[in-house]
């Protein structure tokens, strides 16, 4: 599809070089979406145009802006469609998918576009690369990795913008339930796994 090639470019020049969203995050989404979608039987274009698009503005998640990236992103997303002869009906498919995406914005996507995209962007914060995220995005916030004297919130609430292992509590071992597609749930399920298994290991080690 020869406009999802020309929104890629465009897409590259305007990520920046955060590791956890960067471009390799959503070629990473960009794979998981193609993959749900043609098991789900989706309008595979649009799925992958919301995902090329889905973080396009991404505050830093340090910033009070935090949990307005995907509406931004959503804003930015149809004037950028409209210069590849993207129909109104799709540009609103699109930008709706990438507006309900987000865990933040605590929506379930109206649309079975949008309920792809953002089981695609959930599973890239699950498994191997979920973990490296994590820890990507609080080496960059200068956060320790866990409270001494309560690393896995036994008796506290998690505070993920204080401890990077309270993110696993606070959200990633909540996706799995939260997931939208039948193939999504199956691998959020083994990609949960490589969570527990982690911070069994982890919790051997301290």
């Amino acid at each position: 599809m020869k406009e999802l090639e020309l929104i890629k470019n465009e897409v590259i020049g305007i990520m920046d070089n955060d590791p956890a969203h960067d471009f390799e995050h959503i070629m990473r989404v960009y794979h998981n979406a193609e993959k749900i979608a043609k098991k789900e039987k989706a309008n595979q274009k649009l799925v992958l145009a919301a995902a090329l698009l889905h973080d396009i503005v991404s505050y830093p998640k340090s910033s009070k802006l935090s949990k307005f990236s995907s509406i931004e992103s959503a804003k930015k997303s149809k004037s950028i469609l409209k210069k590849y002869n993207f129909s109104n009906e799709d540009i609103s498919i699109i930008s709706d998918a990438i507006e309900d995406h987000s865990f933040s914005q605590n929506k379930i996507p109206r649309t079975i576009e949008g309920q792809i995209l953002q089981d695609a962007d959930r599973l890239d914060a699950l498994g191997a690369i979920g973990i490296a995220r994590v820890f990507a995005t609080s080496g960059s916030l200068n956060r320790p990795f866990y409270k001494i004297d309560d690393p896995f919130c036994d008796e506290r609430t998690p505070d993920d913008n204080r401890w990077a292992i309270d993110h696993f509590f606070n959200k990633l071992l909540k996706l799995e339930s939260l997931m939208n597609t039948k193939s999504g749930k199956i691998e959020a399920k083994k990609r949960t796994k490589v969570l527990k298994i982690f911070l069994q290991q982890f919790k051997s080690e301290i």
